[in-house]
């Protein structure tokens, strides 16, 4: 027979105690009138059941005086878990009668069944099992899945109303049996299920009348939190708007601000434009020295462009040689790839640097590439810097005529005006329309100064950039030349690894041409072997005679064996002797095999 478990036997029959004690309650207090005081029995017997459950499976601690195990150390960590059960924890301490912390554990059951919130802090307590280790065993029913289930089953008794009165009793000195008898079927139990089960329909109303309760209470609630969130968003909004119109008339007060400063900006443009006729002759003559420096810088930046494209042409030559420098490596790298399969585990290493050799070159093939898009948008760059300075040219020009233009209408104007003066002091108003005309050239005279302002500081900019551009290649050589130097390093240690690669090549045939020579030596050995496995040594009392001379065995005639046939010989009939490179005498022979003898001593021991 299978051995049970007497712990899952106590968890079992515990569990079974606690349906009935709960079952029992229920409907003794269905059928009394549900509200129930602390002398009513099965409500004493469920807290003698509940105090056994709680009590199962407690973990001895050792205090300063004597061992303690109570249940209140587990039903005080609620408190800490479930904020709503401080009331009850609080109550509880501050009861003069109680003494012990039994006493204390006994009150809490009772006040917790009161509040119907027994079957909730159960519950968070079941969850917490880290914490609920360092108070019960591992066996313990409120460790396993019998304390779920009692958990459950207390749900069923918030239908009971309970008013017990807790200040007044001993609970100190209660002594926890179970009576068994309250739980045994009896006829006028029968005779009561119809009254039970009415009583049932009411309360399952009630409890659907409380849960309606509850919900009306989270809802209500939730109103109150959307109202105030509300009041608060219309309080910001109203700040809000009063913040708003307060920089509206701020915005309207700079508006009156800028237009007074605007009226005082016009004044001062007119005088400025006055001065500005004066400066526009100082910069026609500063214009004519400017131009031959233009001219100077424009002959500088077409030298540059020659000696960068000669530069191109260097560039792309060295690549082609690179390219045809790369396609032989491959080939290389091919080949010793296909070497290096071929000896596997010892020539690991190679592979490793071979790979790393492979990256070199990816490396090299990637920078050669992107030198390539950089040398295709410099001539893009050295396009678009002639098509400048062609529309450069032509912007000259044409402003060059405008100047003589203007001059040769400036002489003929003044030539005019002192006709004028001298014979028609009438014709005022003609020399007004003429002296506004001039003032509009003047005006067109003063774009075209900016505008070719611009042009000099666009060519500038553009001069800056070909320098810059200029350097970035010479930088791009010198890496190129580095890549070069790097390129000559990798061939050299290339070739080394080759040289390497043969060597260890010819270490492996010698190698396999010893293994070959010891491989036959073993197959000889072996063959030896297998003819010596069906012989076996005579005794010295059996070998009395030689094989050849049949003579007695004596001092003189000594016993001789040979290896390979097992026949025994006399010295004298063995004269046959070879010389051995490895032994300084010469070996005696045996004379049907040619095997070497072995001289036998007495221990009958080759």
């Amino acid at each position: 027979l299978a051995v049970k478990d007497p712990t899952a036997v106590e968890r079992a029959n515990l569990l079974n105690m606690a349906k009935l004690s709960i079952k029992g309650l229920i409907e003794s207090a269905l059928s009394f009138g549900r509200t129930l005081d602390s002398d009513y029995p099965p409500l004493q017997q469920f807290f003698v059941v509940m105090e056994h459950c709680l009590k199962h499976g407690l973990k001895v601690r050792k205090s300063f005086l004597s061992y303690n195990k109570t249940i209140w150390g587990p039903l005080e960590l609620v408190e800490k878990l479930y904020p709503e059960a401080e009331e009850i924890a609080a109550s509880v301490r501050d009861l003069p009668g109680l003494k012990t912390p039994l006493g204390r554990a006994r009150a809490w059951l009772r006040l917790a069944l009161m509040q119907k919130k027994m079957a909730d802090y159960l519950r968070c307590l079941i969850i917490q099992r880290d914490l609920l280790s360092e108070f019960y065993e591992y066996h313990a029913l409120m460790m396993e899945e019998e304390g779920a289930v009692i958990v459950g089953l207390l749900v069923g008794l918030n239908v009971i109303d309970a008013n017990l009165c807790v200040k007044g009793e001993d609970l100190d000195s209660q002594v926890g049996v179970i009576d068994f008898s309250m739980y045994l079927k009896s006829d006028d139990d029968i005779g009561g299920k119809e009254r039970n089960e009415q009583i049932a329909a009411i309360l399952d109303q009630k409890n659907y009348v409380e849960e309606l309760n509850r919900q009306l209470n989270s809802t209500v609630s939730s109103l109150h939190a959307r109202v105030d969130s509300l009041e608060k968003s219309n309080t910001k909004l109203i700040e809000e708007l009063a913040i708003a119109k307060n920089n509206i008339i701020k915005l309207q007060e700079e508006n009156h601000q800028l237009r007074s400063e605007n009226t005082l900006i016009l004044m001062k443009t007119q005088h400025h434009l006055e001065a500005t006729k004066v400066d526009v002759e100082a910069e026609l003559q500063t214009y004519k020295h400017s131009r031959q420096g233009l001219d100077e810088m424009y002959n500088e930046a077409r030298r540059q462009l020659r000696e960068e494209s000669q530069l191109r042409q260097d560039m792309e030559n060295e690549l082609v040689v690179q390219v045809s420098m790369k396609h032989e490596i491959e080939l290389a790298m091919k080949l010793l790839e296909k070497d290096i399969h071929e000896k596997q585990d010892t020539l690991i290493g190679l592979r490793q640097q071979l790979d790393e050799v492979k990256a070199i070159n990816m490396e090299m093939y990637q920078k050669l590439q992107v030198s390539e898009d950089a040398m295709k948008e410099k001539n893009e760059i050295i396009g678009r810097l002639e098509d400048k300075t062609n529309q450069i040219n032509a912007t000259m020009k044409q402003l060059e005529q405008r100047l003589q233009q203007a001059e040769k209408a400036q002489m003929e104007a003044e030539a005019e005006d002192e006709k004028l003066k001298q014979q028609y002091v009438n014709k005022s108003e003609s020399l007004q329309k003429e002296f506004s005309q001039k003032e509009k050239q003047l005006l067109q005279l003063e774009t075209d100064l900016k505008i070719e302002k611009e042009w000099r500081q666009t060519l500038e900019d553009d001069l800056q950039k070909e320098k810059e551009t200029v350097t970035h290649l010479r930088i791009e050589t010198q890496e190129i030349i580095n890549l070069k130097k790097e390129f000559l390093k990798l061939q050299e240690k290339n070739k080394q690894l080759k040289r390497i690669c043969q060597d260890q090549e010819a270490a492996l045939q010698e190698l396999a041409s010893k293994l070959s020579e010891s491989k036959l030596k073993i197959e000889d050995i072996k063959e030896a072997n297998k003819a010596l496995q069906g012989q076996v040594w005579l005794k010295d009392k059996e070998a009395t005679h030689c094989k050849l001379c049949e003579k007695e065995f004596s001092l003189s005639k000594r016993k001789h064996h040979c290896r390979n046939c097992g026949e025994i010989f006399c010295n004298a009939c063995s004269d046959n002797e070879l010389p051995l490179p490895s032994s300084p005498k010469p070996v005696r022979v045996c004379d049907s095999c040619h095997a070497i003898l072995i001289q036998r001593c007495s221990s009958n021991v080759p």
